[in-house]
């Protein structure tokens, strides 16, 4: 498995996802819940932020992981706590840092030896029997492609109105 790949295709999708649509309906609720694609995009904004702490420690284990603590901390609140800390900025700059954090996390990735990827255990906070490359398709890839899902079915409910 190349998890770079992986990595750059789930960025990919998102950037295909939102290429296009208006500037009025990003902040429209009911994309995903009470969601609207800015919050869809703060929350995948926050999750880059959690693998960019991760790849750092990775790289260095004296690196902090502030994201990373608060998600292993607050457990099944972390999603709506972090979207409340994008509360008060614009879709821009959520798209922004979005968009910066994964170029991050893809620099980052790229440094991490190929061994590392497959080695069990490496996340104890996720399962001892979980490498690095099980984390990456399921928490990045695979919850990219299904807010990418959401957001297209908000696209199509568009074009009705």
């Amino acid at each position: 498995m190349n998890t770079v790949d992986i990595l750059k295709n789930g960025h990919l999708t998102v950037l295909r996802t939102v290429d296009g649509l208006p500037d009025h309906t990003w902040e429209m609720g009911g994309v995903c819940g009470v969601w609207s694609v800015k919050d869809i995009l703060a929350h995948l904004a926050s999750f880059e932020h959690v693998l960019e702490d991760l790849l750092n420690h990775l790289l260095d284990n004296s690196a902090a992981t502030p994201t990373l603590n608060r998600m292993i901390e607050t457990g099944d609140d972390f999603n709506d706590l972090e979207v409340a800390r994008y509360n008060g900025q614009s879709s821009a700059d959520i798209w922004r840092d979005y968009r910066v954090t994964c170029e991050k996390t893809l620099t980052l990735a790229e440094k991490i030896p190929a061994e590392q990827w497959r080695q069990n255990g490496v996340l104890p906070w996720y399962g001892e029997i979980y490498d690095l490359d099980d984390f990456i398709v399921y928490t990045f890839y695979g919850h990219k492609r299904e807010h990418c899902a959401q957001i297209n079915v908000f696209k199509d409910s568009l074009k009705g109105r």
